[in-house]
């Protein structure tokens, strides 16, 4: 069988592939967080919250820049615009409807003027006499028209016009009331408003009687199966009527519905009183039709009741709008308002699946509603990684996601030790055991027989030349050197108690725990690391709950003592290679086991000291340094820090949480060079 050929088709990058988000550098923007608070859930929020700098130095954005852009634009709005300009617009339409008819009265009257004269014929007299009582009897109902707009309208709608261009812009003005009408509950339904023949004002009793038929049925818990049934056969026959994207169920036509009503409660509530009475009086019963009048007030009563949005805007711009720009300013400024609350919900609770994205991108672009789509995919990305998985309806951190912490800890540790000369962690002398290299010694009497065969061939033909068979001799024997590495077994015993977290030391120290045991499991294999929590009590830590780590609450106390002992019993698993204790604490002991129970006492009590002391001579005794990091300064405790010098010989640093991980990861490396415990003191 002939192979099957395998073609590979390059292409240009279309941009496709997870926006350059790396899991790496997604859960390094999170180590903070995890140190500070010790939650995944807590820390992923945070991250949600303030958005990320992707590796190529593009920016997604988080919830709280949402939320800034989104108030910007609706306070931008309300600077923008001049609401109350909207009677101004009403205003306008109607005195150049009342101008255009009054300038014909005034034609007719001088026309009737006219046939008054001697050689007017009786017809011609009859006739100008009849143009001029008509004039004078449409100035008259004009003049008595009254002041407010809805009065006039009112009366206009009832009025016989001289002037057909009036009448004509009276016909637009008063569908425009009628549109901001059924704008009240549809957003485009002004195909059937435009003209309302006969037969269209049926046609919309007929629908609103079947819609406000459904509403009741709904409200009578009729099987939501049965009232999809119900709806389809609607949307059948009324279907035209919703535009170019009809509603598919009924609830997401009522939404859209309540929407509408929210935005027309919200122009309503934002006007002066005043404003909002001419308002309600232009758009009441704007149809001469009893029934359809009761249907839409039927329909505006059952969404009012499930509607509990509401708004109120201060509007405090110059520019003028008309009725229909206003409600659609509503309902503009009540999207804004709905989406705030989303963001502003998504951020309490992660929950970003709730934002609704295509109003995201509606209001503020499609890179916006990107950074939406990649704040989603973190927590994926995180979990296709390996980093973080579920647990429950929460996510929790894996041994690798904390390895990896540890890591970027670490990673930090030598970008600030960039200047020092750090050096390697093998020891320079090279010698007979340990890990083979690749240069190469003479084999000399007793060395491990680590054959170097290209080196000992070429020795052989040097000497005799190219020919076979090749002779060997001894002195042709060269061995691979080998590189002298030490063992050690460290326990590090972190302080949990109350004034480590008071002092901010407690995140520090978790991130110098995890950057230390990454650098032994990961450089130095031969290498074992205890990490000991200690507080009233003391027990060994999993590096991997380290993230998580709190400290302890609810007891008091500082007791080394038995942080000590629980070393000592840890190290004595190892008993091979050198040992070491790093004790990380900011203060005094004070607390020490009485009868396997915890006993404190603040000031610390002589008893304390003395069962802390026998704790390090124990140690001291086994050959175990401690190498003691102190984040304090205190005249008491440096007399406290020098008598376990004095005892163990182990080295006093007094260091800042800043500076804590720079001094641990230089004494541990150099440390692997000469004697664990010098008693050399560092300030």
């Amino acid at each position: 069988m002939r192979p099957l050929a395998i073609r590979h088709r390059f292409s240009a990058w279309d941009g496709s592939d997870a926006a350059g988000l790396a899991a790496d550098d997604v859960l390094g923007t999170m180590v903070d967080d995890l140190m500070d608070h010790g939650d995944l859930r807590w820390a992923l929020r945070n991250l949600h919250a303030r958005g990320l700098t992707l590796p190529d130095g593009g920016r997604r954005q988080g919830l709280r820049a949402m939320l800034r852009k989104l108030r910007e634009r609706k306070r931008a709005t309300l600077e923008r615009f001049n609401l109350g300009s909207l009677f101004k617009d009403l205003e306008r339409q109607l005195e150049e409807i009342l101008a255009l008819e009054n300038a014909t009265i005034d034609e007719w009257l001088r026309q009737g003027g006219e046939g008054d004269g001697e050689n007017a014929s009786d017809g011609g007299e009859f006739s100008a006499q009849v143009v001029k009582q008509i004039a004078q009897k449409n100035r008259a109902e004009l003049d008595a028209l009254p002041d407010s707009m809805a009065g006039k309208l009112q009366q206009l709608e009832r009025y016989e016009f001289l002037n057909d261009e009036a009448q004509r812009k009276l016909i637009d003005l008063l569908n425009q009331l009628r549109k901001a009408v059924t704008q009240t509950f549809f957003d485009d339904i002004e195909k059937m408003v435009r003209d309302l023949s006969a037969g269209d004002l049926a046609r919309m009793k007929a629908m609103l009687r079947a819609l406000n038929e459904l509403i009741s049925k709904k409200a009578q818990g009729v099987d939501p199966d049965v009232l999809q049934s119900h709806f389809n056969r609607f949307m059948e026959e009324f279907g035209d009527l919703f535009g170019s994207k009809p509603p598919k169920t009924l609830d997401e036509l009522l939404a859209r519905m309540r929407d509408q009503m929210a935005a027309a409660q919200a122009l309503l509530g934002s006007l002066t009183p005043s404003q909002r009475d001419e308002l309600q009086a232009l758009l009441q019963d704007r149809f001469d039709d009893a029934e359809l009048n009761a249907e839409l007030g039927r329909l505006a009563e059952a969404l009012t009741a499930g509607n509990s949005r509401t708004g109120r805007y201060r509007f405090g711009g110059r520019e003028e709008v008309d009725l229909e720009a206003a409600l659609r300013l509503m309902g503009e400024l009540q999207a804004a308002d709905e989406l705030i609350d989303q963001v502003q919900r998504a951020d309490r609770s992660s929950d970003l699946a709730s934002i609704d994205r295509d109003l995201l991108q509606d209001l503020l672009g499609e890179e916006d509603a990107e950074s939406l789509d990649d704040l989603k995919a973190l927590a994926k990305a995180l979990e296709e990684a390996g980093y973080i998985r579920p647990a429950g309806d929460k996510w929790e951190l894996t041994p690798r996601g904390a390895r990896m912490i540890g890591q970027r800890a670490l990673g930090e540790i030598y970008a600030r030790l960039r200047h020092q000369n750090l050096g390697s962690h093998a020891l320079p002398e090279e010698g007979r055991f340990g890990d083979a290299l690749e240069q190469t010694k003479p084999y000399e009497y007793g060395d491990p027989f680590h054959l170097h065969m290209p080196r000992t061939i070429r020795n052989a033909i040097d000497r005799d030349g190219p020919k076979t068979p090749v002779n060997l001799r001894y002195d042709d024997f060269e061995i691979h050197r080998a590189e002298r590495v030490t063992s050690t077994a460290t326990a590090m015993l972190v302080d949990l108690s109350w004034s480590m977290a008071l002092r901010g030391s407690f995140q520090a120290a978790k991130k110098v725990a995890l950057a230390l045991h990454n650098l032994v499991t990961s450089q130095f294999p031969k290498d074992t690391f205890h990490i000991i929590g200690f507080a009233a009590y003391a027990k060994e830590l999993p590096a991997h709950e380290l993230p998580f780590l709190q400290w302890d609450e609810y007891v008091l106390g500082t007791n080394m003592q038995h942080a000590l002992l629980l070393a000592e019993r840890l190290l004595a698993k190892h008993p091979a290679g050198a040992k070491q204790i790093i004790l990380i604490s900011d203060g005094e002991p004070t607390a020490h086991l009485e009868g396997g129970r915890a006993r404190f006492a603040y000031p610390p009590t002589a008893e304390t000291y003395r069962a802390t002391f026998r704790a390090v001579r124990r140690c001291t005794r086994k050959g175990i340094a401690i190498n003691t990091f102190m984040l304090d300064a205190d005249r008491h405790l440096r007399a406290f820090v020098d008598a376990i010098a004095r005892l163990n010989g182990g080295r006093v640093f007094f260091t800042s949480p800043d500076q804590l991980g720079e001094y641990i990861l230089v004494d541990y490396v150099r440390g692997k060079r000469g004697r664990l415990g010098s008693g050399r003191r560092a300030a």
